[in-house]
């Protein structure tokens, strides 16, 4: 199947009420299970490249976004490929020719006024190329290896005003808020802010999105998709599920040193762990 644009999954999402889920991609297994995942719950799925990601693979991003794209091309389901969390301008810059339809381009860590104008700058020349850009205000928090924010702490969660002149003045096309989840979460014990999800949905006119969902639960996911939240990003809860596999079939297989044994019960693992948050997403119906 053809590659699709984040923007049309999205916006798809956006009309029937849903949500899409973008899965952050680090292996080949990664982008397998993820495919296979939405194939089995004939779901439209997102393939995530983060920078970190990026850098894990010696700084180089054609060798798995070439992959991710092959691997779309030849999917029964609807694939969009996404470049997450950049904060690298020439990382940026590479978006279109690799493949990917959408950046997440990350200013947040700055000051506001910073970060508004990075982020306007980098949505000037993301549309001048046809990307559809997301943005990021709030401090979800949890990434480059530091501790998961305090998502309750005073002045972490998005503000609906600031949020809506950030919109206006920067011109993206999407937003993730800080509404009490947080990236790099190993338990499901995230609370989220209902309230604020409210405001923030009857506030803003584009659609929000949920960094740090591997530390939400199930009913915490329904309802803030019912709640607006239009696009769901999912990253830690593939690397437990991988990690886990591996280590309980190495623990019994002590003897293994074919790395295809343990891999593809690790990628059969995060497979399961796709197909039931894309389940999740649908609602009770799926």
């Amino acid at each position: 199947m053809p590659l699709v644009t984040t923007g049309e999954l999205v916006t798809r999402a956006a009309g029937s009420h849903s949500a899409v889920a973008a899965f952050n991609i680090i292996t080949l297994e990664h982008i397998e299970a993820v495919v296979a995942g939405a194939e089995t719950t004939a779901s439209p799925v997102v393939l995530q490249v983060s920078e970190n990601a990026v850098t894990f693979r010696y700084g180089r991003l054609l060798p798995l976004a070439r992959a991710a794209v092959t691997a779309a091309e030849r999917a029964a389901v609807p694939v969009a490929l996404h470049l997450d969390h950049i904060q690298s301008d020439s990382l940026l810059r590479q978006a279109p020719d690799a493949g990917f339809s959408s950046v997440m381009y990350d200013a947040a860590r700055l000051p506001y006024a910073e970060n508004l104008a990075a982020t306007r700058a980098a949505a000037d020349w993301a549309h001048a190329q046809g990307l559809w850009i997301e943005a990021e205000l709030g401090q979800v928090g949890g990434k480059d290896g530091r501790p998961p924010l305090d998502a309750h702490a005073p002045g972490a969660r998005t503000d609906p005003a600031q949020a809506r002149a950030f919109v206006a003045d920067t011109g993206v096309d999407a937003l993730a808020v800080a509404i009490g989840s947080s990236h790099a979460m190993t338990t499901r014990t995230a609370t989220l802010d209902h309230t604020l999800l409210k405001s923030l949905s009857g506030t803003l006119d584009v659609p929000l999105v949920l960094h740090g969902s591997s530390g939400v639960p199930d009913g915490e996911l329904t309802a803030a998709v019912a709640g607006g939240i239009t696009k769901v990003n999912v990253g830690t809860a593939l690397n437990i599920a991988m990690t886990g596999a591996i280590r309980e079939f190495l623990a019994a297989h002590p003897e293994a040193v074919d790395s295809r044994k343990y891999l593809s019960v690790g990628r059969e693992a995060m497979v399961r762990t796709v197909a039931a948050i894309l389940r999740t997403l649908a609602g009770p119906s799926a």
